[in-house]
């Protein structure tokens, strides 16, 4: 039987180059940070008009990047890892990860110059590069269980395509048309990453606490969303969109529920991502609100990008660079202060403008300092970490 995951420590295997090659965690993880850290002070600049005419401009460029950039790094990077992991064979390393890294700087770059094509080019060609790059050790293993990693790389892949082409005036389609498959596609991601290691790094790091997955409840609770991510494509009515939303919201509150995240108080490595994935049920329930006219749909997305995927980066960026770098599994103040810092940036953004809607601009200006604080931490504190080889001379 295939493990599932592993993340503590990596198996034995022959790496080349320095060392912040030598796994993919390693380069994707510090530059998603530092791009973390910069983009909202980068959104402001062009919001402000100092950048002048870049490709992406304005709230098109804030999604796009979120989406594309930074959670999209993380997710390569975590695959990368994960997958070396899931098949015993070597993923990209070396110059081969040089190369990838280089073409996500390059898709960075380019959406803030007037070269659309080009930085449509870059953008489709990342997650596509990085989907080969997947499915060459899934295949050589016949892991099929991890396939479908694979296909939503290329769904992420599809739809940068559909909204540079809507950006390039190629196709009529709205841009945030392909912006809700995109972050439809992450939700998933997260939904079955969070489902496989959560309850297993509750009960692992809380003895006792009796986190369960029941397999009628993973099937709800993933089936809906996959539901919700072709009512979105196909742009079904809003009452199907509130309704699916709703159960989806549901199931996946009893889904949390069932991991005991009240026992992990004393264990903030597990705690951050419980407190993260509460955030999934609550992005459900603001998007059947919102649905019905009842909130902004802007309070649900963002539910869902800091709340939900920033809480769950930087629990995950902290716990398996640490594990694949032959460091204790617990967390020290300086990344405690990184969970609180984001932890508090989705609780303001949200809950703010939710509970006093005229305080939106100082709620989203508070939040953005808190986002770039705890990721900009996060950066510094982990460059030694993820440039330096492991601490007890393995490789990765």
């Amino acid at each position: 039987m295939i493990p599932l995951l592993r993340l503590e420590e990596p198996a034995p295997a022959a790496r080349t180059g320095t060392a912040w090659l030598a796994l993919g965690f390693r380069p994707f993880y510090f530059l998603a940070s530092v791009f973390a850290a910069l983009s909202v002070p980068l959104w402001a600049l062009q919001f402000s008009g100092l950048l002048g005419q870049p490709y992406l401009s304005g709230p098109v460029w804030h999604a796009h990047e979120m989406l594309f950039g930074f959670a999209l790094a993380v997710i390569v990077g975590f695959l990368f890892t994960a997958g070396h992991n899931w098949t015993n064979q070597p993923t990209p390393t070396g110059r081969p990860l040089a190369a990838l890294v280089a073409l996500w700087l390059a898709a960075r770059v380019l959406v803030l110059t007037p070269w659309g094509v080009a930085a449509a080019v870059a953008n489709v060609a990342f997650p596509l590069a990085a989907a080969g790059a997947l499915a060459a050790p899934f295949w050589r293993a016949r892991n099929r269980r991890n396939y479908f990693f694979v296909g939503l790389l290329l769904l992420l892949a599809g739809a940068a395509a559909v909204l540079h082409l809507t950006q390039l005036g190629v196709l009529s389609a709205a841009p945030h048309r392909a912006v809700g498959v995109a972050l439809d596609v992450v939700l998933f991601i997260l939904a079955v990453m969070g489902g496989r290691v959560i309850p297993m790094f509750t009960n692992n790091g809380v003895p006792g606490a009796g986190a369960e997955r029941r397999p009628a409840v993973e099937r709800v609770a993933l089936g809906a969303l996959l539901v919700l991510g072709v009512a979105d494509a196909a742009d079904l009515p809003w009452p199907v969109v509130a309704a699916v939303a709703g159960a989806a919201g549901l199931a996946h509150g009893l889904r949390w529920a069932l991991w005991r995240p009240w026992r992990t108080g004393r264990a903030p490595l597990v705690w951050v991502l419980h407190l993260a994935y509460a955030w999934v049920p609550v992005h459900l329930g603001l998007r059947a609100a919102a649905a019905f006219g009842w909130v902004p749909a802007s309070l649900g997305t963002h539910a869902l990008t800091v709340g939900a995927v920033g809480g769950l980066v930087i629990g995950m960026i902290t716990r398996t660079a640490r594990g694949h770098t032959g460091r204790p599994l617990k967390a020290d103040r300086y990344e405690v202060a990184c969970y609180l810092a984001v932890a508090a940036a989705a609780a303001v953004r949200v809950g703010v403008p939710l509970l006093a809607p005229a305080l939106l601009m100082p709620a989203v200006l508070a939040s953005a300092l808190l986002w770039s604080a705890g990721f900009g931490l996060y950066a510094v504190r982990y460059w030694p970490v993820l440039s330096r080889p492991r601490l007890d001379g393995r490789p990765g």
